[in-house]
């Protein structure tokens, strides 16, 4: 874990290396201050000279201003290494999470994931900085202090070797007990993420349904288990102050008491009295301040547990070493294809699933909720690999090719398709982002766009918020659809991508994309027999297998669930129209 994360210093590892350094230096003029106070009561107040005054005044003077200033450069270097150390972290998991698969997203939610990109990495750099500074500082301070205070006085310097045991005992329990709350902590904060990123989409149904005081609730009862686990971790984590200031002020006294005796038997001086007690509180400080970094990194491993485990998982899509980079065309062959999420060929959703498609065919496909028809399409632009079996484009097997070569020609419209904040043409433009406005005019008239977006404010400059919530669902899905065309692709997959729209309006989205790109494979998945009819040829899926491929006649006169579909959408549209 620590190597892992140590890699992503990078580019700041020159001012990582630099903090220790003025900390260092800081430390040493420091340890010189007591000494140099030692020196000005011995040999310049109690004797009453004068000159030895002005002289080591000024040396106390200037070592504390040379040890403010290497204090500032090192908390320039160390906030810029940490804050340089929090950015790759962030940019790492983020590239990481854009590499994964399907499979990779189903394992985390997107609550978990915002979580570990934003507090969890900011745990592990208010960590890294603390490691910076006060896990080079502390150690540093206390070895010379000891030495020092060795130096001048060694039998009352034993003081301390019999508080640090305590001390370090101490620490030991207060963390082994934290650490396991504050691991709970994290995870919790997940839901607490998840619960805000739902209501806030959700905003709209919760008023409508008057939900409000129940998602007030569930918000209220992990806001709440959140408290109930930090307060407790807090608590614990609190009896390092007193320990500490116990260790201090115990130690003072000690060396007060016995350094009076020694002053008395005139065996110890009073300048080296106060510098030893001045040692005594560097020295105890130094421990505080080693306490405050274990606190930090307790609270923060169970954050950099979590962000190595998102760093550590790997994508299980991968090119091959010799990657194919053009798709020949359009045709598509699925042969003998299972496919299981979980990889288990004993528990499929798809299965024995066999069929051609040739370039330029329009193919619908009908089937009930759960049938796995979105699976099935899935398969094709490689966004899941099979689990048996073999699905083929133009040809060749879709894990020959490149992933992006792959993707640029297989286009997916979804039923929840999404726009992202920006303008309509900016979001237009993710099907090509060199499209002049002509074209992007072209495809919105080709998608049955073009009137709505004429009719805004500031038509094709007029911003969407985010997730499109400033236009309807059928004004959403025709932007998508405007968006895939676009890219001109050779199979255009349309996933049950019109149901917010009117039948009309299907129908001419439907003319539009057979006229205007003929030799685009498409593959309509549909609810509505109306939408599939005027197909090459339609294919009938239950329970994640094929029960019948034909047209629309021909199903009609063969299928039993064909026709049951069509007949109960006929009544419905008698009814409709009554």
């Amino acid at each position: 874990m620590i190597k892992k994360l140590a890699n992503l210093i990078g580019e700041y590892k020159k001012d990582s290396l630099i903090t220790p350094i003025f900390m260092v230096l800081e430390v040493i003029m420091e340890v010189i201050i007591p000494l140099l106070m030692a020196f000005l009561i011995d040999y310049g107040i109690n004797p009453g000279e004068m000159n030895m005054i002005l002289i080591i005044g000024s040396a106390l003077f200037f070592s504390a201003l040379i040890s403010l200033l290497f204090g500032v450069l090192a908390g320039h270097y160390a906030a810029k290494a940490s804050s340089g150390f929090g950015k790759n972290v962030r940019k790492q998991l983020f590239y990481n999470v854009q590499n994964f698969s399907f499979s990779n997203i189903d394992k985390y939610s997107t609550a978990s994931l915002i979580t570990r990109m934003t507090t969890d990495v900011t745990n592990v750099q208010n960590a890294y900085q603390m490691i910076l500074r006060a896990a080079i500082r502390a150690p540093i301070m206390l070895l010379f202090s000891l030495i020092m205070a060795f130096s001048i006085n060694a039998r009352l310097s034993l003081v301390f070797l019999t508080i640090v045991p305590v001390l370090g005992l101490g620490l030991y329990f207060i963390i082994k007990k934290a650490h396991p709350l504050f691991k709970r902590v994290f995870k919790t904060y997940d839901k607490l993420n998840s619960v805000v990123q739902e209501n806030l989409r959700g905003i709209r149904v919760i008023k409508s349904f008057v939900r409000d005081q129940e998602e007030t609730k569930k918000f209220h009862q992990v806001s709440k288990s959140i408290f109930k686990d930090f307060s407790t971790a807090e608590k614990i984590l609190a009896f390092n102050a007193p320990l500490m200031q116990f260790a201090i002020y115990t130690s003072i006294l000690l060396i007060s008491w016995f350094g009076a005796q020694f002053i008395v038997s005139d065996t110890m001086t009073t300048g080296e009295l106060v510098s030893l007690i001045s040692y005594a509180a560097q020295i105890l400080m130094s421990l505080m301040m080693a306490s405050m970094v274990f606190v930090m990194i307790t609270i923060s491993r169970a954050s950099a547990e979590r962000i190595v485990e998102s760093l550590d998982e790997q994508t299980d899509l991968h090119n091959n070493d010799d990657p194919i980079l053009e798709v020949a065309s359009g045709d598509i062959t699925f042969e003998n294809v299972g496919f299981s999420y979980q990889h288990d060929k004993n528990n499929l959703v798809l299965e024995n699933i066999n069929f051609s498609i040739k370039q330029g065919e329009t193919v619908g496909i009908i089937g009930g909720t759960g049938s796995s028809k979105t699976t099935l399409v899935q398969l094709i632009p490689r966004l899941y690999d099979t689990t048996v079996g073999t699905v083929k484009v133009g040809g060749v097997d879709v894990r020959n090719y490149d992933l992006h070569t792959l993707r640029d020609q297989v286009a997916v419209v979804l039923q929840k398709n999404v726009l992202f904040s920006g303008t309509i043409k900016e979001n237009l433009r993710w099907g090509n982002k060199d499209a002049t406005d002509e074209e992007l005019i072209r495809v919105c008239k080709l998608a049955q766009a073009h009137d709505f977006i004429m009719e805004m404010p500031d038509g094709y400059d007029t911003h969407i918020e985010q997730g499109g919530s400033n236009v309807s669902g059928g004004q959403k899905q025709r932007l998508t659809i405007a968006r895939a065309l676009l890219k001109r692709p050779k199979i255009l997959i349309f996933d049950d991508s019109t149901s917010a729209v009117d039948t009309k309006t299907d129908a001419y989205i439907r003319e539009a994309i057979r006229t205007e790109i003929p030799e685009t494979t498409k593959i309509i998945i549909a609810q509505r027999v109306t939408s599939v009819m005027d197909a090459d040829k339609i294919m009938v899926i239950d329970n994640g297998n094929i029960q019948a491929i034909g047209t629309h006649d021909s199903l009609l006169t063969s299928n039993a669930i064909y026709q049951e579909v069509y007949q109960s959408q006929q009544v419905g549209g008698i009814v409709d129209a009554i």
